[in-house]
């Protein structure tokens, strides 16, 4: 998935008008990740909570539920008054990039309905150990929006942030679909076992999903705040260009610390009991993804990277290369991230994981500002380096809460260490 980035950004970058366009597809993609943020914790949900067929249809329901109103929420942001009072009014952008933006946030409609429901299946898949399947369907997502991106680029003359939009629902899409028919089996055997665990309500689907949806609202907010911050900041249209292309680098590393998230819930045990070893191994796993990011960031491949790769100018490539090296802990830390939110959620407590969120979108609000708009950083450059304080602040507020819950687990366990205090 973490591939997608990097590579329309590359086609948008060779069609007409790049800078424009970068920059509109990176305004329309931030809304479009915010709107789609109801349902993007469905993977963790179906990973944590179907166990039986009764599940299973309450918390499918469920997510249909979110995939509407995420769509009705983009519907409602197009509407002529919202969308001029957002584009004009609060991010103050220009009137090609407005154009640009409202034809690519119409060809992500399909966004949050289509991803909800493929985060759904893919988490049943994950719960049944079947996660080379995942895989699969994301190879073919890839597949067919770099075909999508292609074809756009060659027969037709879509603006390129048009084209990047399209090729992203057309990924997504035959993602979902893709995602439903390799899940067949594995539906098929979990209806025909019939009711197995407690009862799962909605009243009780609530309670655990609320927390961890408005954990992705606030998180996934943050795109969209620093875009408008950005248009304020130093280099406005610069930064917005840059912003897609550093962002698409850093996400291919960050990407695992986003799957080790839902690899973790699905293996520490009920108990927890597995935690040393994710420890351990997410630990190797975050200093090899910061390493990776480094190598590119350090080294002259970056400039390979952003002007033979991606198709920056000489001048953006250089505005590239400073927020790059910004974040090089980026990758570590969001392991850790993940792997803290794992043990939460599979500890049943969610609502400690929202605070860290607002902490940390607060946080990021206040050293932009006071990276750009108090020393005269550039816009992406501030954006980043308040990103990577933002992300540390969560860490450091949920490692208390982990700590509670390890301790928990044990206690219930009735194990000699929780007996004579030791936290492990």
């Amino acid at each position: 998935m973490a591939a997608e980035g990097p590579f329309l950004a590359a086609v948008i970058a060779r069609l007409a008008d790049p800078k424009f366009n970068l920059a509109a597809f990176g305004v329309a993609f931030a809304i479009g990740i915010l709107v789609e943020a109801p349902v993007i914790m469905l993977m963790s949900a179906a990973t944590a909570l179907v166990e039986d067929r009764r599940s299973y249809f309450r918390l499918r329901n469920f997510g249909t539920a979110l995939g509407v109103v995420g769509t009705a929420l983009l519907l409602l942001i197009l509407t002529p008054p919202v969308f001029r009072f957002l584009m004009h009014t609060l991010l103050g952008l220009s009137g090609e990039i407005v154009t640009l933006t409202n034809g690519a946030l119409w060809l992500l409609l399909p966004w949050p309905g289509a991803i909800g429901y493929r985060r759904f299946v893919q988490g049943v898949l994950i719960r049944s150990g079947r996660t080379r399947l995942v895989a699969i369907g994301t190879v073919l997502r890839l597949v067919a929006m770099a075909t999508t991106a292609l074809v756009l680029y060659r027969a037709t003359e879509f603006p390129g942030a048009w084209v990047g939009a399209a090729a992203l629902s057309a990924g997504v899409v035959l993602e979902a679909v893709a995602a439903r028919w390799m899940a067949r089996d594995t539906i098929r055997r979990l209806l025909s076992a019939g009711d197995t665990g407690v009862e799962l309500t909605y009243g009780r689907i609530a309670h655990f999903y609320l927390p961890l949806a408005l954990t992705s609202f606030i998180g996934l907010a943050v795109q969209p705040m620093l875009t408008f911050f950005m248009g304020r900041a130093p280099s406005p249209l610069e930064s917005l260009a840059v912003f897609p292309v550093v962002n698409a680098l850093s996400f291919i590393f960050r990407s695992l610390g986003l799957s080790y998230q839902d690899a973790a819930i699905a293996l520490l045990g009920k108990r927890l009991e597995h935690f040393p070893e994710l420890a351990r191994f997410g630990m190797t796993l975050g200093l090899v993804a910061s390493a990776g990011l480094a190598l590119i960031a350090f080294t002259p491949f970056a400039t390979v990277w952003f002007e033979s790769i991606s198709g920056l100018s000489p001048e953006l490539s250089s505005l590239a290369i400073v927020p790059t090296r910004v974040l090089v802990p980026l990758p570590a830390i969001s392991v850790l991230l993940s792997f803290q939110r794992a043990i939460l959620i599979q500890g049943r407590r969610t609502r400690p994981i929202t605070v860290a969120t607002a902490i940390e979108v607060s946080a990021i609000a206040l050293l932009f500002i006071a990276g750009a708009w108090g020393l005269g950083l550039v816009g992406v450059t501030a954006a980043f380096a308040a990103f990577v304080g933002g992300r540390t602040a969560s860490n450091l507020y949920l490692a208390p809460a982990c700590l509670r819950a390890l301790k928990a687990s044990r206690a219930a366990d009735g194990s000699p260490e929780d007996e004579s205090g030791g936290a492990g």
